[in-house]
């Protein structure tokens, strides 16, 4: 009973100090560094739960006691904006809480699952997975995740352009689950202890090291190609329209508001030389250009006024209106063409701005009757801020929580845009500044991401300049009138990886759990018809085997020419993912797939081949068996089995006679397997642990995950490639000659068959690539598990060959027919 209450109390004070960590980790600043190390305690706690309900429970506590150290501030913002008291909307976000943090529990339910079955390494990649997939699914209010914490530091965040806050989250949980699986581990032996400690180093070092190389290309000198504009941000410090309305009537609180951005847009134009002007998030609290009164008119002139006067472009925050209802919109104004159109603000406030329709009704309305009535827009449009002289930048504008949205700043940049425009209302933060700073963090990193500027101005602060680095290089102080002046460039960023990919780490991490559930859900169906349906009888192990015979030269001859097939293939897929967009000529990619690939694996390919040999064991003598010769050794005349520790041209063994070690190498074969049999055979003086070496254990893992078929170059890269390429060359035929034979009938067999040629070639070359960045995958994910647990690297990289498999004949397919599919 002690022990339980001992161990009870240790799951609490976990929980409450990983909770107490992530509120300092909050606060920003030098803190950030609290990210590395904040879940440690929770996760020392988890290890020690038993059962899946324990889990389940110990997610549940920790979302309530994350919400109440980290978010606290915002149940007292909703209290008082609803006016039912801070400590009653503490208790909402408390009760809440399962809600508003649901990764919490997926990611303590999924670690001890997967942790019952598996190490520490795919425990620690599951329950990572099943944090970032959970927030891509469940849409949080400002999107919120840990890796927003890395932000103070300028090198760590760089990493964000990858694969965004959510791809820094993950890193950081790897990260804690390092240090705490060391913590854990302590005592288990030196190489036990090591390998965790390696990677919760490894880790922020390539993190660090990414970002410096990151800085260093955005620091270098840029060529000014293009026009640049100085934005006047006009914070008018002017909130609480409704009260005003109350005490003023609603035409003065309209005139007392344009009058004064009108005076402080003059302030800007005549003192501070803008050539733009910038104005927040629904600063005119009304249509602009559709009146619903002569006032309304009166206003919208006074705007177009300033605008034709000041001879400046215009963007501010106002309402649009069409027969489907009315919008929280930004207008561009223009000098001398007045209007040039709105943007509908993508992600209105839940609740305040607008209800979903299965929510509405006349009792919600009832219950909430602040609740808004917009609608939301239809996506990212991209304008240009041109001044009257000609000079102009392709803008994407973000209304508030717009700019919390990934997708919305890659669509944006995929349009062209050059710079984001942000415009919000965070009055209701003056009390709680932390909510403005969270707010003013997470859309810098829509800057890192997108690598465009951002000019962002609210109603009464944070109003930023923010670059492309994510550094806030100006900015204004909360609750204060302020005129910030930021310059922009017609300058076009390089596309990034989450430009061209997308917010694609949640997502990936979503699809990784269900194949691995999927995988492990068969490979569990698969073991039990085996043991109802396992053969009566054992195959003999006497086989001849199919080996290469190899001196040192000849090894270094063939692995050189596999190292530059391998890395040449490597290099091709690496070019292609970093294609800046610009099409690749396929017949120049097939003669280079000729030169850099097939040519050296088609070299070292004929070498083994010439050195071939066929292995017999029996009667106690090992015989080898070439074209031109024959080799014969008694086992008893074996001393020695090594297998050699870097598998390279293939895994092989190097034999040690009594007479000194043997010239030759045995190559190409299972080294753990031939050390068995050849021990049964005679050769006892065989070390014991031979075939318990690390190497063996390697070499025994590349053979017996191996598939005859699937696994075969001929299948893979000659047949397989026809299911695309048939399909896309049949399209080709009958959109550029009218049928599936027309080039054949109008240039003649010669010209259809060298473009069914190309058509299968280039399918051929491009999932060729495929394979190489699955193969890194495989490789590095057999690595991990060997250094720490060696006996798993057979199951561990048999369940990776298998996933390997499953993405390259299927999910590629789904994929291409999933994009080419007419939604």
């Amino acid at each position: 009973m002690s022990g339980s209450i001992v161990s009870g109390w240790r799951a609490v004070a976990g929980l409450v100090l990983s909770a107490a960590l992530f509120g300092a980790y909050a606060q920003g600043g030098i803190a950030w560094v609290l990210g590395f190390v904040a879940l440690v305690p929770w996760l020392l706690a988890l290890d020690a739960v038993r059962g899946s309900g324990a889990a389940l429970r110990q997610g549940l506590l920790m979302s309530i006691a994350f919400v109440v150290a980290v978010f606290a501030w915002f149940g007292f913002a909703i209290g008082s904006y609803t006016g039912i008291g801070p400590g009653a909307g503490l208790a909402v976000l408390v009760v809440a809480a399962p809600l508003l943090q649901p990764q919490l529990i997926a990611f303590a339910l999924v670690r001890h699952l997967v942790g019952r079955r598996h190490g520490p390494l795919l425990r620690a990649l599951a329950g990572a997975s099943a944090w970032v997939a959970t927030e891509w699914l469940v849409p949080r209010l400002l999107d919120d995740t840990l890796g927003h914490g890395l932000h103070p530091s300028t090198v760590l965040r760089q990493g964000a352009d990858l694969g965004g806050a959510p791809g820094l989250t993950f890193v950081l949980l790897l990260v804690n689950e390092a240090i705490a699986t060391a913590i854990a581990r302590r005592r288990e032996g030196l190489r036990t202890f090591a390998l965790p400690v390696s990677i919760a180093l490894l880790l922020p070092m390539a993190m660090t090291g990414y970002g410096a190389w990151r800085l260093s290309s955005l620091t270098s000198p840029q060529p000014e190609d293009g026009a640049s504009l100085r934005v006047g941000m006009i914070q008018a410090n002017i909130v609480d329209y409704e009260r005003l309305r109350r005490e003023m009537g609603a035409y003065e609180v309209v005139r007392h508001i344009l009058d004064t951005h009108v005076r402080l847009s003059r302030v800007a134009t005549e003192q501070q030389d803008v050539d733009a002007l910038l104005w927040s998030e629904t600063v005119y609290p009304t249509t602009f250009r559709n009146p619903k009164s002569e006032a309304g008119a009166e206003f919208d002139q006074a705007i177009l006024d300033l605008v034709a006067l000041e001879r400046v472009p215009l963007v501010f925050g106002t309402y649009d209106r069409d027969e489907a209802g009315e919008y929280n919109a930004a207008a561009f104004v223009e000098p001398g063409k007045g209007l040039l159109g709105f943007y509908r603000k993508t992600n209105p406030f839940p609740l305040t701005e607008y209800v979903p329709a299965w929510l509405d009704g006349p009792r919600f309305r009832a219950l909430l009757p602040w609740a808004g009535t917009w609608r939301a827009g239809d996506g990212p449009r991209v304008f240009p801020l041109r001044t009257a002289d000609g000079r102009e930048v392709q803008v994407l504008p973000l209304i508030c929580l717009d700019d919390v949205d990934s997708g919305l700043a890659i669509d944006g940049a995929r349009l062209g845009a050059q710079a984001i425009l942000g415009m919000s209302n965070d009055s209701w933060f003056t009390r709680y500044p932390i909510g403005a700073e969270l707010h003013l963090k997470v859309a810098a990193f829509r800057s890192i991401e997108t690598r465009m500027p951002q000019l962002r101005v609210t109603a009464n602060g944070i109003s930023a300049a923010i670059d492309a680095r994510g550094d806030v290089v100006e900015r204004t102080a909360m609750d204060r009138e302020a005129v910030l002046v930021g310059t922009l460039h017609a300058r076009t960023p390089a596309p990034t990886l989450m430009v061209r990919w997308g917010d694609w780490v949640g997502p990936a991490a979503f699809a990784a759990l269900m194949f691995f559930g999927s995988i492990t859900l068969l490979r569990a169906g698969h073991r039990r018809w085996r043991e109802r349906h396992a053969p009566k009888t054992a195959v003999a192990d006497d086989a001849p085997l199919q080996a290469t015979l190899i001196g040192p030269f000849w090894r270094v001859i063939i692995a050189l020419l596999r190292l530059v097939a391998r890395g040449g293939l490597l290099w091709m897929a690496l070019q292609v993912i970093t294609n800046d967009g610009t099409p690749i000529n396929p017949i120049a990619q097939i003669w280079m797939f000729a030169g850099l690939v097939l040519l050296p694996e088609a070299a070292a390919w004929s070498l083994m081949r010439a050195f071939a040999a066929t292995l017999r064991i029996g009667g106690g003598t090992l015989v080898l068996e070439q074209a031109t010769r024959r080799i014969e050794i008694a086992t008893t005349d074996i001393t020695d089995a090594r297998p050699w520790r870097l598998p390279l041209p293939s895994t092989g063994l190097q034999l040690r006679l009594k007479a000194g070690p043997w010239g030759h190498a045995i190559v190409g074969i299972d080294p753990q397997r031939l050390i068995e049999r050849l021990r049964a055979a005679g050769a006892t003086a065989i070390p014991d642990h031979a075939s318990a070496s690390r190497a063996a254990i390697l070499g025994h893992a590349l053979h017996a995950t191996r598939h005859r078929l699937l696994d075969h170059p001929a299948f893979k890269f000659g047949l397989f490639p026809l299911i695309p390429a048939l399909p896309a060359f049949r399209l080709h035929q009958v959109i550029a000659y009218g049928g599936t034979f027309g080039e054949w009938q109008t240039y003649g067999a010669k010209a259809w068959l060298l473009a069914l040629f190309v058509w299968w070639a280039s399918w051929a070359v491009n999932l060729a690539m495929i394979a190489a960045g699955l193969r890194v995958l495989v490789e590095a994910g057999t690595l991990l598990p060997f250094a720490a647990r060696p006996q798993k690297t057979t199951d561990v990289r048999r369940l990776l060959e298998t996933a390997a498999r499953v993405l390259f004949y299927i999910g590629v397919p789904l994929w291409l027919a999933v994009r080419l599919w007419p939604w």
